[in-house]
């Protein structure tokens, strides 16, 4: 899973859909799955989870996917993970402040080139072993290691040169440079038992499901395709002590017999995320709390620049502005999205308005077109069949008809479409969903796993050699290593505005995901504004 020289993620193409069991950053699948038939512990329900104890959570995504912490960008891995393993620091899932999770303290100064960490003292892995300085070397060779190929490397390798063991309870972690906007990072790099870890095989264990870490709570079964369970660690002493006895997390990709797992008075879950739009008022008036999280989930564009006209910066632009984005808000999403106004959402704290924003211009896609000598452009185009982004499909493909351009839709299963992407098959152009929050709200983070010399989307879009794009990724280095916060922050608003202008794999609508949660039976739940659920602040009512 080769990463991009300038720190970017970049999965193994062979690999992606192993690792990451989603599209993008775990967008998901929506293939038809029972309504969680199954082992008999599937079946196990919240119902009155107080006195049982046990709480059933519904994932709207699947939980075949990596659950190796250094390589998976699965949605449900992730979120079980959070609850698993810790890291020296985490991070809070809606602010991405850092916080001391395995390690005692922040680093007493960020701008520094030397970080001094010590581990909680008593802090013991599942398996009753301590945690100690030689299991946070191990995490971080293994990241760092040239030879081994890690998604998690991508947001470590630029500015992490090693890790140090100082003794049994301390080490340091020595930067490049200075590099403030790492502390948030580290919560990316979730220590694992080297005694476990080390083993022959022991890391395709882990990409298959077997976690053993330090946190809250423990994994207690693990049915891929079906449900995981998880039971509170008697032995933790850390920040965020769990507080159900067992959570039994079910995987519902299809939408319908999700809704129904939390729907009516003998409801059988007491959470779910990834809701339809179309389900939120009916959910509200069962007395189901139902909230937003707005961050970077997107209906992206790519396209193939190797495939004429796509080359022709004017033809991406003028296939921007043909699109009646309100129209697919209202329609499609509910209203419950945004045009994209530039690469990142409104709410991200370096979000700037691009100089170049689609708004509906269906005139000026014309002249696009015919500046570009384009006629009788005929485009098909592959898309995920993610539900939300089939119901988006339809207002894609009147607004170029509208413009001249004959468009034919071809939703597909996303392991088939990314299949194809593997094979280098050719192709026009790829409707699809991304959420880079999975990893952080860091624009500096969310720019690199999507665009750099040798990262993988850039492959798709056989873009990386062109001489804009090498001018951006220097650009994009440079921002990486400013140690000025405000103009590190202009920095990547201006490169931002090249990728805007160039539209070669760029947001048509940033949207809201929802969850669904009972507030009779839960408090503490803060909606998300990337898949799956964090439980950790969260408690019976």
């Amino acid at each position: 899973m080769p990463v991009t020289r300038d720190g970017g993620p970049g999965p193994d193409r062979r690999s992606f859909l192993k690792y990451t069991g989603a599209l993008g950053a775990a967008a998901g699948l929506t293939g038809t799955l029972a309504a969680c038939s199954g082992p008999e512990s599937t079946n196990e329900t919240g119902g009155g989870g107080k006195s049982g104890g046990t709480l059933t959570a519904v994932i709207g995504y699947g939980n075949d996917g990596s659950w190796d912490p250094t390589q998976t960008a699965s949605a449900f891995a992730m979120a079980g993970n959070e609850h698993i393993y810790e890291a020296l620091l985490g991070t809070d899932p809606i602010s991405r402040d850092p916080y001391p999770q395995l390690a005692t303290a922040l680093p007493a100064d960020l701008k520094a080139t030397t970080w001094k960490f010590e581990l909680r003292a008593g802090a013991k892995w599942h398996d009753g072993k301590p945690v100690t300085a030689d299991d946070v070397v191990f995490v971080f060779e293994r990241i760092l290691d040239p030879d081994t190929q890690t998604l998690a490397k991508g947001f470590f390798a630029s500015w992490l040169k090693e890790v140090r063991k100082v003794d049994a309870r301390g080490v340091e972690l020595i930067l490049k440079f200075p590099f403030p906007d790492g502390a948030a990072r580290l919560t990316l790099a979730k220590i694992m038992p080297k005694h476990v870890y080390s083993q022959p095989g022991a890391w395709d264990d882990a990409t298959k499901g077997k976690a053993i870490g330090s946190g809250p709570y423990r994994q207690s079964a693990h049915q891929p395709k079906s449900n995981t369970t998880f039971e509170s660690f008697a032995d933790y002493n850390g920040p965020r002590p769990a507080a159900f006895k067992k959570m039994n997390w079910l995987t519902i990709v299809d939408a319908a017999p999700r809704v129904a797992k939390i729907s009516g008075a003998s409801a059988d879950a007491e959470i779910s995320d990834n809701i339809p739009y179309a389900n939120i008022d009916r959910l509200k008036q069962g007395g189901m709390t139902v909230e937003g999280g707005a961050g970077m989930n997107n209906l992206f564009l790519m396209f193939n620049t190797a495939h004429k006209p796509f080359d022709d910066v004017r033809v991406r632009q003028a296939l921007h502005y043909a699109i009646d984005r309100e129209k697919m808000i209202e329609v499609a999403l509910k209203g419950h999205g945004k045009g994209a106004s530039s690469f990142l959402n409104e709410g991200n704290p370096t979000y700037r308005p691009a100089k170049t924003v689609y708004d509906y211009d269906p005139k000026k896609a014309k002249a696009l077109l015919k500046a570009a000598g384009v006629e009788g452009l005929k485009i098909n185009i592959m898309a995920v069949n993610v539900s939300w982004i089939v119901d988006c499909l339809p207002t894609i493909k009147a607004s170029w008809d509208a413009i001249g351009v004959a468009t034919t839709l071809d939703p597909q299963e996303t392991t088939a479409l990314f299949t194809k992407m593997d094979q280098k098959k050719d192709y026009q152009v790829v409707a699809a969903a991304s959420n880079p929050n999975q990893f952080g709200v860091e624009a500096d983070l969310i720019m690199h796993y999507n665009y750099g010399p040798d990262n993988l989307w850039m492959g798709y879009a056989r873009w990386a050699k062109n001489a804009r794009a090498k001018e951006l990724f220097r650009l994009m280095d440079r921002a990486t290593r400013e140690p000025d916060a405000a103009k590190k922050k202009t920095m990547v608003q201006d490169y931002i505005d090249i990728v805007a202008e160039e539209a070669v794999l760029y947001p048509v609508v940033h949207n809201e995901l929802m969850t669904a949660w009972d507030a009779k039976q839960l408090t503490g739940v803060r909606a998300q504004p990337y898949p799956g659920i964090n439980l950790l602040q969260a408690k019976w009512a």
